[in-house]
């Protein structure tokens, strides 16, 4: 009889589990379509250099994730803080450093050489993960994280540049930024990671300002912070909505997903950008762009559905 009522509770357990990581995987994916925005609200910036864009940005970022935690924490935020531990301040170092070092990249390199960096980021992360949390990469992710990277290998295909050493240094730094990332919120995964986030948009404003301030024509004025009403407002938007909602649920779906399967899953970033570009601007892909994009959703999908199987109860006998 104890074998008979165990069972009902180790399935359901199992099927908990299930819906556990598949919200995971959804909310990973969706964060994933929320920085794939970022692409267009940047194109349509008119005056704004960079340095102004990570300092309005990171600092609408830690605004917004700060009234998220007052908001879930009922305002205790000392609490909150203190709860992420150190996993959760240099989880939030290192997500600003992936914030600087791309925008860095891109002054040096070409976009394509950068894109095809953060591309490494999942298998950066298979290593972190099983040096500091044991988590076991099964073959199926290590072909879906291949099969991923071929993908982005394909769509950059012909955009390459070779020499630009510099650059290519930047964009593998942000991509092991993110790996480290992805792999500190598992590590806290047991406490609400989001002031992480905080932390990562006050560290990023905290880098941009004094550059801002250095590349402006008057630095001693205040001038070298001023924006047109429409730049503001798309650096508002970028930092509530395009990082800030994708950071959010990024970091609700880390806890049910392990690290290696987050930077692929949120490759989907990757696959979505060129296509907003493509239907607010008129900027129309490539054929190697879409068909590269089209193999990176294949290993996306190939990995959420191998990992939901693998986690299947067993039948009953």
């Amino acid at each position: 009889m104890a074998q008979l009522t165990q069972a009902p509770a180790g399935a359901g357990g199992q099927r908990t589990a299930d819906a556990d990581y598949l919200r995971g995987v959804l909310l990973v994916a969706l964060a994933g379509a929320f920085w794939s925005t970022g692409g267009i609200l940047v194109r349509w910036v008119e005056g704004a250099n960079a340095w102004q864009i990570i300092f309005y940005r990171s600092v609408a970022l830690a605004l917004t994730l700060l009234l998220i935690v007052a908001l879930r924490h009922r305002g205790r935020l000392a609490a909150a803080f203190a709860g992420i531990g150190g996993a959760g301040f240099f989880a939030g170092v290192c997500l600003s450093g992936g914030f600087v070092g791309y925008v860095l990249a891109l002054h040096y390199t070409s976009v394509a050489n950068a894109v095809f960096m953060l591309g490494t980021a999942p298998f950066f992360a298979a290593i972190f993960g099983r040096w500091f949390l044991r988590e076991e990469v099964r073959r199926a992710t290590w072909l879906a994280m291949t099969l991923a990277l071929s993908g982005v290998a394909v769509m950059v295909a012909g955009s390459l540049v070779i020499g630009t050493v510099t650059g290519n240094l930047l964009a593998l730094g942000a991509s092991l930024s993110f790996a480290g990332y992805n792999v500190l919120l598992r590590k806290g995964r047991a406490n609400d990671m989001m002031p992480c986030v905080v932390v990562a948009g006050l560290v990023a404003a905290l880098i941009s300002a004094p550059v801002v301030v250095a590349t402006s024509a008057d630095p001693f004025s205040q001038g070298a912070f001023a924006l047109s009403a429409r730049d503001f407002a798309l650096c508002l938007a970028m930092g509530t909505i395009q990082v800030g909602l994708g950071l959010t649920v990024f970091t609700l779906g880390a806890r049910h997903v392990p690290a290696v399967e987050l930077a692929l899953l949120s490759m989907s970033e990757l696959v979505l950008a060129p296509l907003w570009v493509w239907l607010a601007v008129n900027e129309v892909p490539s054929a190697f762009t879409l068909a590269g994009g089209a193999v990176v959703m294949i290993a996306i999908a190939f990995q959420a559905l191998s990992g939901a199987r693998r986690r299947r109860a067993p039948p009953m006998v």
